[in-house]
């Protein structure tokens, strides 16, 4: 399925479900204006051409004890795919690291990491990602506050 095949009752959906996942059914196709039999089967095409790729709780870090969220735009040693790939491969073992971008421009990657604290950060920055085979430069941004937190698309 391919955007232009969604028509407006599948956007307000995608919509809807972006701002609260939580929602019923029966909710759900109040605010998309129709009734809750085709609401579900819309929502589960949507689902089955991986429009909608799952459901998650979003959770509030600091109050789990997680109060440091950084950045780390990092560079390899070579741009080769093997290399690309297994670094790709290395930041899926970081629990650390939330999400990872593959980017160009000065750096290779970019990731996304939190952590409970300073101490944690630095000492996965210096033990595992600096030390890690591929890697030849790291810089790290450390956040001030989040400014700004909706979904990931704008429909």
């Amino acid at each position: 399925m391919f955007r232009a095949e969604l028509d407006a009752i599948d956007i307000r959906i995608l919509k809807e479900l972006q701002a609260d996942g939580r929602m019923t059914n029966v909710e759900l196709a109040a605010r998309a204006g129709i009734s809750a039999p085709p609401c579900l089967r819309r929502v589960r095409k949507l689902e089955e051409a991986g429009i909608i790729e799952g459901y998650t709780a979003m959770l509030n870090a600091p109050a789990l004890g997680y109060d440091l969220v950084a950045f780390c735009m990092v560079g390899l040693k070579h741009q080769s795919e093997a290399n690309l790939k297994a670094f790709a491969a290395a930041t899926g073992e970081w629990p650390m690291v939330r999400q990872a971008w593959m980017v160009s421009g000065d750096s290779d990657f970019l990731l996304h990491c939190v952590a409970e604290n300073l101490t944690r950060f630095q000492d996965f920055v210096i033990e595992e990602l600096t030390a890690n085979p591929q890697v030849d430069t790291v810089r790290t941004m450390l956040t001030i506050r989040q400014v700004k937190k909706v979904g990931l698309v704008e429909l």
